[in-house]
């Protein structure tokens, strides 16, 4: 430090800070200013005057405040310690003390713990990147794989024996590089994998409407748009605790401390359907409130992502929930009008559109360096000011991801839940995970899905034509549609998350009570060409259907099919 240039606060803007004398620093770089050493990022330098983005609240920092460059750019340290832990958008840790986003000397992920070491590596080994270098049982169902860090390779000339060790320990030296259990790497640069592969295999996420109609694969992208009350924390919630994702990273990136609040009291007491111990043993959450620092939120979906980058490169399926990045969005367009930036749409920088486009590439099924298939799947909320999916956060986004689950007003007001819309979703990965499906076991799937989506436009047309005619005067056939589409939304699409048997579904089980509801389906239609009224047909009993799904747990195939026989043969009676 004493080599370096040392720096004045010339002028304090909220979060922006302005420094004079800095002559060794540059863009990026992390900085340090005040007397408590409040972490910042210099983001422009002009004419010798850095200005620097700080990620902590500025309160009492005046011009003549010293200021010092750091040398590296904004970094997270990756190690053990990380899951089951609550940090804040630089990845300290919450639970430290009342105080967050402190300097260089505050403690990071796990460094006041222990963790006990088993080699899987011999001293005088020739490692690359990305080798295997032992394995510590972070916790009872995750076993965290210390790995050669990116850019260190060469002869393994000593390693550290088996038995207890700190996350501030030293590792192994290779060649002449000394590699400790608890690295640092840069959050906005990506980290390596040998090759990225098509995302290709389906994130199951128990959720029917998702997983029937618009799916994701592992290593694709996700957004959530939804207003206030639609239930996009309940949704992601929900994907959390029962998607087959081995590693959770939650973004609570500027919701309020209320919301926040109530997931850090929820997802600890969550049980993991997997493996009947806490959710929190493969989860970590990364929470930054509205009013924590601003730019501390922008920080924090790049530190949610690297962290699951650094599962990924274990051979891990990593998934990033973001919730939401509209108010990232909303730090971005703060710290623009303080740096006088030109603004574009509704204020927002110009640059909104590649950060966005940036964020959501991070994401991916690839090839790691030590040769594993393992992915990171993002999915982001967007909180649209007055329900309007027009504006830039939205808009923007739509173009960059696989799949947009939009939140749908009204059936959030009918109780239906999840209420993904079917007008406005979509999903651009159902052609790739059709195929999949088609390979194992599943040939029906993208047939099945194009119909149900069919049935449930065709019903929409139907829907405003009857408001206006009643639905009596429509033809027999219609009535039929109309019914079939009711049952779609009831007896698949709604899900409870409260109910043990319909929170989660498994695949065979959603197939099997959607083939059940489009085999009424077909039956009320023969009915039809056999001159039986739509009238009697609408009187038949369908609660059967509805209550299937709560019926049996969730992989209760038998349910499903014993549903449909008992309606099937109400049916019949009608002939």
């Amino acid at each position: 430090m004493s080599a370096r240039s040392t720096g004045k606060v010339l002028r304090v803007n909220g979060p922006v800070v302005e420094i004079g004398g800095l002559t060794d620093v540059a863009t990026a770089e992390l900085i340090e200013v005040g007397a408590d050493r409040l972490p910042g990022e210099a983001v422009m330098i002009r004419d010798g005057v850095v200005t620097a983005q700080v990620y902590a609240y500025t309160g009492g920092l005046a011009p003549g405040a010293a200021a010092h460059g750091l040398g590296r750019p904004l970094s997270v340290a990756l190690g053990p310690g990380l899951l089951g832990g609550v940090f804040d958008g630089a990845m300290h840790p919450l639970d430290a003390g009342p105080e967050f986003l402190g300097g260089a000397d505050r403690s990071q992920a796990g460094t006041a713990r222990t963790w006990r070491f088993t080699p899987r590596a011999l001293v005088g080994d020739d490692l690359k990147s990305g080798a295997l270098l032992g394995v510590i049982q972070e916790t009872p169902v995750i076993e965290h794989r210390m790995l050669v860090p990116p850019g260190a390779a060469g002869r393994l000339t000593w390693l550290a024996a088996a038995g207890e060790h700190s996350a501030d320990e030293p590792l192994a030296t290779i060649g002449k590089t000394s590699v400790g259990f608890s690295n640092h790497w840069p959050v906005r640069k990506p980290r390596p994998v040998a090759e990225r592969l098509p995302a290709r295999l389906p994130l199951v996420t128990g959720q029917r409407v998702l997983d029937l109609l618009y799916p994701i694969a592992k290593g694709s992208t996700a957004c959530v748009p939804g207003g206030f009350g639609t239930g996009k924390t309940m949704l992601l919630q929900q994907i959390a605790k029962w998607s087959d994702a081995d590693i959770i990273v939650y973004v609570g990136c500027g919701e309020r401390g209320n919301e926040m609040a109530d997931v850090l009291e929820e997802l600890p007491r969550l049980v993991d359907p997997r493996t009947g111990r806490p959710l929190m043993d493969r989860t970590v959450i990364i929470a930054n409130t509205s009013n924590m620092p601003v730019m501390a939120r922008e920080a924090s979906i790049y530190s949610g992502v690297t962290v699951a980058e650094y599962f990924r490169d274990m051979g891990y399926h990593a998934i990033v929930i973001a919730d939401s990045t509209s108010r990232w969005a909303e730090a971005l367009r703060e710290f623009a009008s303080r740096t006088g930036q030109l603004p574009a749409e509704e204020g927002y920088p110009a640059s909104l559109s590649s950060a966005l486009a940036a964020f959501y590439e991070r994401a991916g099924l690839a090839r790691t360096l030590a040769g594993a298939e393992a992915s990171v799947t993002v999915i982001g909320a967007v909180s649209p000011p007055g329900g309007d999916v027009t504006e830039p956060v939205t808009a923007h986004t739509a173009r960059f991801v696989r799949s947009l689950w939009s939140l749908d007003r009204d059936l959030a007001y009918a109780r239906h839940y999840p209420a993904v819309g079917w007008t406005d979703s979509f999903s651009r990965d159902a052609e790739r995970l059709g195929a999949w499906q088609a390979a194992h076991g599943d040939p029906l799937w993208t047939a099945r899905r194009e119909r149900v989506i069919k049935l449930l436009g065709e019903s929409d047309r139907l829907r405003s034509m009857a408001e206006l005619v009643g639905s009596t005067a429509l033809p027999d056939r219609e009535r039929v549609i109309l019914l079939t589409a009711n049952l779609i939304r009831e007896a698949v699409l709604q899900q409870s998350a409260l109910n043990p048997n319909d929170a989660h579904c498994a695949p065979n089980k959603q197939a099997a009570l959607m083939d059940a509801v489009l085999q009424v389906h077909d039956h009320c239609l023969e009915l039809i060409r056999a001159k039986v009224p739509a009238s009697l047909i609408e009187e038949v009993d369908m609660s059967p259907l509805v209550r299937a799904k709560e019926a049996g747990g969730p992989d209760d195939v038998a349910a499903a099919d014993s549903a449909r026989d008992r309606v099937l043969a109400q049916l019949e009676g009608l002939r």
